[in-house]
């Protein structure tokens, strides 16, 4: 009797977690949109489909009105921490990719797109190609992380053991307050409302390319502005 209870309890949470499918389907598409070819979005579906169906299985109704209110979080942060899992970058090679955004950054004033990879080989003396690909591409992905991952690398650990994560984001609105509309509509757009580069381009009417580079702007000053 216990056994057979049981397992019609588990087939009512299984059904409870089939219904929210198409919704996980959905959100690993949009997050698929924001990343490199090299990230594959069956990965990210299967990160979320296993997930809701581990919330799904413990989920209390009276603890909670909304299911998918409860599991949206919780599914997105699990794809979000195969991402982290994918950057087994090194400390040299961490600070690569900040070389090579600093590099990015400057040659987008004046050509209004991204260097390839062969000129920022040529700019930067003594890496291949193919480190430099592998470096923008842990860079793509670590672009569609929260605001606050962003200052959570090896080189800003000690400034943010001095800042709790409130502290932090009060001081990131509060930088963010002092740069144009524009620039605040960037952050905006890609972080919180989570459009792709395209979107916001067309929204905005600039090219893809300025978008990357007041983006990436905005980001290196932010970080500037706490020591990071």
């Amino acid at each position: 009797m216990i056994n057979t209870y049981a397992n019609e309890l588990k087939h009512k949470e299984d059904e409870l977690a089939i219904q929210y499918l198409p919704a996980v389907k959905a959100m690993a598409f949009r997050l698929k949109e924001r990343l490199p070819s090299s990230v594959d979005y069956m990965d990210l579906n299967a990160i979320g489909t296993e997930e809701l169906v581990k919330l799904a299985r413990r989920y209390d109704e009276a603890q909670n009105d909304s299911f998918w209110g409860y599991a949206k979080t919780r599914v997105y942060g699990a794809m979000l921490d195969y991402l982290r899992s994918l950057d087994v970058l090194s400390r040299a090679s961490r600070k690569l990719v900040k070389r090579i955004d600093y590099l990015v950054e400057e040659y987008l004033l004046t050509h209004d797109a991204e260097p390839t990879d062969t000129e920022l080989a040529q700019m930067i003396e003594g890496e291949s190609e193919e480190k430099i690909h592998e470096a923008r591409i842990a860079s793509a992905i670590y672009t569609v992380m929260p605001l606050d991952d962003h200052f959570n690398d090896n080189d800003a650990t000690e400034t943010l053991e001095k800042i709790e994560k409130e502290q932090l984001v009060e001081l990131i609105e509060e930088i963010l307050s002092t740069y144009s509309e524009r620039e605040q509509m960037v952050i905006q757009l890609y972080y919180f409302e989570e459009l792709t580069l395209k979107e916001i381009s067309a929204i905005l009417d600039i090219t893809e390319s300025r978008i990357s580079q007041i983006h990436k702007s905005v980001i290196l000053k932010i970080k500037e502005s706490v020591g990071a």
